[in-house]
């Protein structure tokens, strides 16, 4: 279903209004779920997000990736999900215009491994050398994570219970549980 929403853009600000796709498909494992997407064809701006058709409980969802098979391992990442990579002390928190997607394990590692190679470049620039060791260092290890080299638990925490792991070894824990 394709609608115009009466609002003007965030990004851009036009008044065309935004136009909203909404998609409600099955998610093997995960269920039924509506997909919204919100456009603005003057500037480009676009926001994604996932929605399960029965409700949730707010949780957190961690696995343990201890073979490199996990590396398919589906993710449900919601607009509300932060993921973290538990032993190497990273995590991205949504921000303000966050967009859902579903990906894999290794498309998560591939997300941390863009970011911080946007930090790397810039401190290349500025020649901070220890951050410039500290970003190969960390690039390294995802890349140990994803040939098998290197054990760690990637976790998701959703306060609004709409991102999932998707793997017979993922556990599911309420939010208050910590």
């Amino acid at each position: 279903m394709e609608s115009i929403v009466e609002q003007p853009c965030p990004l851009c600000s036009s008044d065309a209004g935004l136009k909203m796709i909404a998609l409600t498909t099955e998610i093997p494992y995960f269920g039924e779920h509506t997909q919204i997407t919100l456009v603005c064809d003057s500037c480009g701006w676009k926001q994604t997000d996932f929605i399960p058709a029965e409700g949730r409980v707010p949780g957190i969802w961690s696995i343990k990736i201890d073979d490199v098979s996990k590396m398919n391992t589906r993710i449900v990442r919601s607009s509300s999900g932060i993921i973290r990579i538990i032993d190497l002390d990273l995590e991205v928190e949504p921000g303000a215009s966050a967009s859902g997607y579903i990906t894999n394990i290794e498309g998560v590692i591939n997300r941390f491994e863009d970011s911080i190679g946007i930090i790397l470049r810039q401190a290349e620039t500025e020649q901070e050398f220890d951050t410039i060791e500290k970003c190969e260092e960390l690039l390294n290890k995802l890349n140990n994570i994803k040939n098998g080299e290197m054990q760690v638990t990637i976790e998701i925490i959703d306060p609004r219970g709409h991102s999932q792991i998707l793997h017979e070894d993922a556990v599911f824990r309420d939010i208050s549980e910590g």
